[in-house]
Formats: C-alpha cells, structure tokens, sequence
C-alpha cells in the first residue's frame, strides 16, 4: 500500500504558526505529565497547583488559583482534595472570612515540588531547553505576553 506524503504547505504563515503552538503544547505537556507521573504519581494538573503554591508568600483561595492556573475553579478544588489526602498541601482557615480556607504546600508538598521541578526540567531539556537560546526565549515571553494581554471573554 503506497503511503501519502501528508503535509500542510497549503496553510497560511499564521495557520502554521497557530498548529504549532497547538504541538508545542500538545508534546510538551503530554511528555512532563508522563513523567512526573511515572516518578512521582503526580499529574501534571496536580504540578500546576503547586507550582504555583510554590511561590507564594502566604496562603492563597483555592478560587484565586482557579482565576490563575489552567484549571477550572471545581478542578482545583479536587486537586487539593488529592494533595492534602497525601500530606502535600494543608488547608488553613481565612483570617478575614470564617467560611473560606487558605491553601499552602506544607513541608512535604515542597520537598516533593522541588523533586518533581527537577524532573519537570530533565524531561523538557533534550526538546526544550537545549534546542532554544535566550533570544528564542525573549520572544516567546513576548508572544505570551500579547496573547496574555488580550481581555477574557
């Protein structure tokens, strides 16, 4: 059975570049979740929350993660259920309103994001870090930035 030569020359510089961010976030994200879980039994969705408890100064809502990360406020939600059920996070009452918590990574949720950021890093080097220089950098921070800036609908 002869095999056709599929490819997407008929496409626009824009139509290239928006499929490629499509891959670049496709791969890349498909190649860390594999292996903070196959090391860690840790999802990536479950990385993101504590990356960004990680640099936070005090605790924060678990809504306000929601208006940040990836995740959906319900999906946040579960993921602390499933951090706090294995140590990783501790949920601490609002100082300023009795019906809401805080969440923070507790001692064992750092020592572990500081595991699963080292595995993060090795498994992005090879198809990320060592392909791309600081100008290629630069300019993706700045093609974020644009497409961050643009108002939610």
């Amino acid at each position: 059975m002869a095999h056709t030569n599929l490819n997407l020359d008929g496409l626009t510089p824009r139509d290239h570049a928006f499929y490629g961010l499509v891959w670049a976030g496709t791969t890349l994200t498909a190649r860390v979740d594999q292996a903070l879980t196959r090391r860690h039994d840790l999802p990536l969705s479950w990385f993101e929350v504590m990356l960004w408890l990680s640099v936070q100064q005090e605790p924060v809502a678990p809504s306000e993660l929601g208006a940040r990360t990836l995740l959906s406020r319900s999906q946040v939600s579960r993921v602390a259920d499933s951090l706090q059920a294995r140590g990783l996070i501790e949920r601490i009452p609002s100082p300023t309103d009795a019906r809401s918590v805080r969440i923070a990574l507790t001692e064992a949720g750092r020592r572990l994001y500081a595991e699963a950021d080292a595995t993060r890093r090795e498994a992005l080097a090879e198809v990320f870090d060592d392909l791309l220089d600081d100008g290629d950098i630069a300019a993706l921070e700045a093609v974020w930035a644009k497409l961050k800036a643009r108002p939610k609908e």
